[in-house]
């Protein structure tokens, strides 16, 4: 099978590499460039786990072709800031209990990041982006509590997040858990609209 050079930024740096066609994007960030940070979950654009920022947008690296990615800039979760929202969105999630296992833990991270980047109110982002990822773990309430930390952090007083509504979070995650799951998150739409130009 032919192979095709790309030429790409990764966490700040340039990269040339060889790929197959059919090489996925995760697959190089993992087993070319040796940045295990990405993880693949379902491989299906469903989990979240291998969310990455390409070109600014949060896209499944495990939808996108690796030579779709020829040109593009890529950040993965080793090359977060250690400040501003990137560093606000890390230590929310440990101060607020929001990861457990830690395996969904650097999508999540970077279409938070994403998402806070493009002014998406908290609001938002524990709503839609947050419906884009599956936590076995979690049970998602931290994980949105988190969230509002992390804007504040930040500086985004925008929150509209209360303490008293952990319980209304909680009750509805256990009755209706899994009907948002599978909705279309940020991340997927923008990879949907604009992932393989």
């Amino acid at each position: 099978m032919n192979e095709h050079t790309i030429r790409l930024t990764v966490n700040g740096e340039n990269a040339e590499v060889r790929v197959e066609p059919r090489m996925l994007l995760s697959d190089l960030i993992r087993h070319q460039l040796g940045l295990t940070g990405t993880h693949v979950g379902c491989e299906q654009g469903a989990c979240g786990a291998c969310t990455v920022i390409i070109d600014g947008r949060p896209q499944r690296s495990c939808l996108v072709l690796a030579v779709q990615a020829d040109g593009t800039t890529v950040e993965t979760v080793e090359g977060v800031e250690c400040d501003g929202i990137e560093n606000a969105v890390q230590t929310a999630l440990h101060e607020q209990h929001g990861l457990q296992c830690g395996f969904c833990t650097p999508g999540i991270v970077m279409s938070l990041v994403a998402a806070h980047r493009a002014g998406v109110p908290a609001a938002t982002a524990r709503e839609q982006v947050l419906d884009g990822h599956l936590c076995r773990c979690t049970g998602y309430v931290n994980i949105r509590a988190a969230v509002d930390a992390a804007w504040e952090a930040a500086g985004d007083r925008r929150t509209g997040y209360r303490q008293e509504n952990l319980g209304q979070e909680s009750h509805r995650q256990e009755s209706h858990g899994q009907e948002s799951l599978g909705q279309v998150s940020l991340g997927q739409e923008s990879h949907r609209q604009g992932g393989s130009e």
